[in-house]
């Protein structure tokens, strides 16, 4: 009987993490399933059970719980919008100095400028964004 208690608290847990999703229940499902497995193979007193869902609960949650939340929440930034554009080559369309001009790149023409004052691309010539600024890509030789 107690078996079949600690199962049932076990999926009930589960369940609880679904809509939590802090991993904590889940640890705590874990225990419980262990206790539940120890109740059906050995029958021993209740206290023991219950010892055995509090020690396997205390491990999982300091062991399992730490990596599995750095893999499940930490996830790799993905650049998207203009931080997607820097490092994009591209191909003058007009003369470009600190000033202004055009540059083609990821399909489309921009008006750009030079990073460094001085700096004059010709049209043709292939040239590296390096940073958007507003609507401009700020380029440079490279």
């Amino acid at each position: 009987m107690g078996a079949l208690l600690w199962l049932v608290a076990g999926l009930v847990l589960i369940g609880a993490e679904a809509l939590s999703g802090d991993l904590i229940l889940l640890m705590l499902a874990g225990g419980a399933l262990s206790a539940a497995g120890v109740s059906a193979v050995f029958d021993p007193p209740l206290w023991v059970d219950g010892v055995v869902f509090a020690v396997v609960s205390l491990l999982l949650l300091f062991t399992v719980r730490p990596v599995a939340k750095r893999h499940m929440f930490s996830r790799p930034r993905l650049a998207t919008n203009t931080e997607a554009l820097v490092g994009q080559h591209g191909v003058v369309v007009s003369a470009i100095t600190e000033d202004g001009g055009q540059v083609k790149f990821s399909g489309g023409v921009w008006s750009a400028r030079a990073a460094h004052p001085g700096d004059r691309f010709d049209e043709g010539e292939a040239v590296t964004v390096l940073e958007i600024d507003g609507a401009t890509a700020v380029v440079w030789k490279g």
